[in-house]
């Protein structure tokens, strides 16, 4: 797998990988926010600071991170594998080059939240190295509560 920086330009490649990701928690209560965001809203967050990774496959996208750099560490969101490629390793490979990424930036520590709701996301963030730091509860614009675990990895 290939696995280039994004620009603003890839937003609707973003946008679609994360869709297709995401549409397994439409049914779930709250669901996730991921499938409230357009084209415009990703390419809004890359123009202000986001930033994302994408794997490839033979030029195919098949994967996306997004982060952010923060003053201590880096913090990842909508970690995104097409349905058909998840479970080959290609979420851990992503987050491997977020890693390396987070050491040349001199952020020894990359964190993300997970809904406590998706027990198989925590095991595979705990399957290479992360913690669980904290619970909390989030809340929805709409005022939906949404029990997360916070989650990071010394790097």
């Amino acid at each position: 797998m290939e696995i280039k920086f994004a620009t603003t330009s890839d937003a609707a490649i973003i946008h679609d990988l994360m869709l297709q990701a995401f549409m397994v928690y439409k049914n779930e209560t709250p669901p996730s926010s991921a499938l409230e965001e357009t084209i415009q809203s990703v390419t809004a967050d890359l123009a202000n600071g986001g930033q994302a990774l994408i794997g490839y496959i033979v030029d195919h996208p098949v994967a996306m991170v997004r982060f952010q750099v923060k003053e201590d560490c880096i913090y990842f969101y909508r970690l995104s594998v097409i349905p058909e490629k998840q479970g080959q390793g290609i979420a851990k490979e992503i987050l491997k080059a977020l890693e390396m990424y987070a050491l040349e930036q001199e952020k020894p520590l990359i964190q993300c939240k997970v809904r406590m709701a998706v027990p198989k996301n925590i095991a595979l963030y705990q399957s290479i190295g992360y913690e669980i730091y904290d619970e909390e509860v989030v809340y929805k614009p709409d005022g939906t509560p949404l029990n997360v675990v916070a989650m990071r990895k010394q790097v």
